[in-house]
């Protein structure tokens, strides 16, 4: 037992002196906060993955923050690539000029409260929060077309099993979840289509994609 507990200080010790060369050696290359800010979106990373997610969601923010807090033409080139992204997206999936196209930086959506239309549209953001219940979404047309896109999402959607629902997600960080399916951590991708999406009165098309988001699409 003494000579395994030895064993164990040994390599925690090796792993000391390790950790603390190349913390150096990246200090001295990169300096100290872009590292600061690398382990703590690793870290965000794994609490997410252990299902610890606002908090792994808290350490990603901060890790992000510091990493690109003194590098404001990194964010801006983000943004602007997200909002090109934006407009490619909406003119693929909407083959019409049909429909209502937002761009804002900030945005908070809470629609299903009472009744409410929905139509063909494509919203894009920086930071924003939507929570949409369809239970009271009057339906126009046979399929209707939602794009939500932006840098930073925090989206809760509600969907009655009597609407057929077709999902296209990506997160580059953060987590998805569709009805039973989840996917979470770096570069996630979801597509689910509800068992009676063909056979539906009323379909609906959520088109979803964020750098950093929280997706919840509940099919009641």
């Amino acid at each position: 037992m003494g000579e395994e507990t030895k064993n164990n200080r040994n390599r925690n010790t090796a792993l000391v002196l390790i950790g603390a060369g190349l913390f150096l050696l990246l200090d001295h290359t990169i300096g100290f906060f872009p590292i600061l800010a690398i382990i703590l979106v690793l870290l965000g990373i794994h609490r997410v993955r252990s299902r610890k997610e606002r908090k792994g969601f808290v350490l990603i923010g901060v890790g992000a923050v510091i990493l690109f807090g003194d590098h404001i033409t990194i964010v801006f080139a983000i943004v602007l690539i997200s909002l090109g992204f934006f407009f490619i997206r909406s003119k693929q999936v909407h083959k019409d000029e049909t429909y209502i196209q937002k761009q804002k930086l900030m945005d908070s959506v809470r629609l299903g409260r009472e009744p409410w239309i929905m139509r063909n549209s494509s919203t894009w953001y920086i930071i924003g929060e939507t929570y949409i219940d369809l239970s009271l979404a009057i339906l126009e047309q046979k399929e209707t077309t939602f794009i939500l896109q932006g840098v930073v999402g925090d989206v809760d959607i509600k969907v009655p099993d009597d609407i057929g629902v077709s999902v296209a997600s990506s997160v580059t960080f953060g987590q998805i979840q569709v009805a039973s399916e989840r996917e979470s951590g770096v570069m996630n991708k979801l597509h689910w289509q509800s068992s009676n999406y063909d056979s539906c009165d009323h379909r609906v098309k959520l088109v979803l994609s964020f750098i950093v988001g929280d997706i919840k699409i509940k099919v009641m």
